[in-house]
């Protein structure tokens, strides 16, 4: 018999925050570290990554990296973070220099992008001591050589064929840890999920987005939503 949760916590202003989709709880999670993560926050924004609930956050974005976003990103964060180190538009010794500076600075794994060489994933993964984990954005990724490679974790972002995706690696790989898109939806994100994915990445409204509904309300006169 299943016991019953405790009342939970919470604050008067801390309730407005964001909460990840209940779905997510469903998946198995990825342990790193000792820690299980079930769901991670794609976002760079340190509002969003201060007020919400999720147990992870993936750092990716469409710039080079730079330690300093690192820094900053790490600093606002209390859970674990996962940040983005190239390998499309940035590739080659920049991408080692930069996953072995993020591992200093205090970054729980390094996200690389699908056009890396794997010839690059094997030299991050045997230099930094926090898992390497491999973008998947198409299902002829030689996916075998990528965890020949050393990539510890696979990431698929694959729009809406990523669940198919998941389920082709999962058949071939069982034991792999996989982080994947969930999509729009509570069932896209179960979708997903069934399909063999351990973890989910849940994009959140923009800070934009959860500001204008607070300006509608006051406008109209309305307390905080």
């Amino acid at each position: 018999m299943a016991k019953a949760l405790p009342k939970p916590i919470d604050g008067t202003l801390r309730k407005f925050s964001l909460r990840v989709p209940e779905v997510i709880r469903e998946c198995s999670g990825i342990v790193v570290f000792g820690k299980r993560i079930k769901s991670l926050v794609f976002s760079t924004d340190v509002a969003i990554i201060r007020n919400v609930n999720a147990d992870a956050i993936i750092a990716v974005y469409p710039f080079t990296p730079q330690p300093i976003i690192t820094q900053a990103i790490l600093s606002a964060s209390d859970i674990p973070v996962f940040v983005g180190v190239g390998g499309g538009l940035t590739s080659g010794k920049r991408v080692l220099s930069l996953s072995t500076f993020a591992e200093m600075q205090g970054a729980t794994g390094v996200v690389l992008n699908a056009p890396v060489s794997n010839e690059i994933v094997r030299d991050v993964s045997e230099n930094v001591d926090i898992p390497t984990v491999m973008t998947v954005v198409r299902d002829d990724d030689d996916i075998q050589a990528r965890i020949d490679a050393g990539a510890a974790i696979l990431n698929v972002s694959a729009a809406s064929r990523t669940p198919e995706i998941v389920a082709k690696i999962r058949k071939d790989f069982h034991d792999i840890p996989i982080i994947a898109t969930g999509g729009p939806t509570e069932e896209s994100i179960k979708e997903t999920i069934q399909a063999g994915a351990n973890a989910i990445t849940w994009t959140p409204p923009s800070n934009g987005e959860i500001f204008r509904d607070v300006m509608d309300a006051y406008r109209a006169g309305q307390p905080h939503p």
